[in-house]
């Protein structure tokens, strides 16, 4: 499912039009974003978290040339999916 499907489903399941649910969606992925760029946590219950985790730095190697590279240290976006998510999928 993409972005566009996604938002034909809210709009079906919420009755509401498509421009609603397109906000809707882009408040949400908003309001997340900038939640994980202050380092703070996002718990939906039942659905799972949002969170942020740091990757070391670390030496890889470039795939043409086979030379060893520095990969920068970085934050990175983590989702751990809840109960309820991970029981509706099993």
């Amino acid at each position: 499912m993409n972005k566009t499907e996604l938002i034909e489903e809210i709009a079906k399941s919420a009755d509401i039009t498509k421009a609603s649910a397109t906000r809707a969606l882009d408040a949400m992925i908003g309001a997340v974003t900038e939640s994980l760029k202050k380092n703070d946590s996002v718990t939906l219950v039942g659905f799972g978290t949002f969170t942020v985790g740091e990757r070391a730095a670390r030496t890889g190697r470039d795939p043409r040339t086979k030379e060893p590279i520095k990969i920068k240290a970085a934050k990175v976006p983590k989702f751990k999916a809840g109960k309820a998510l991970k029981d509706a999928v099993n």
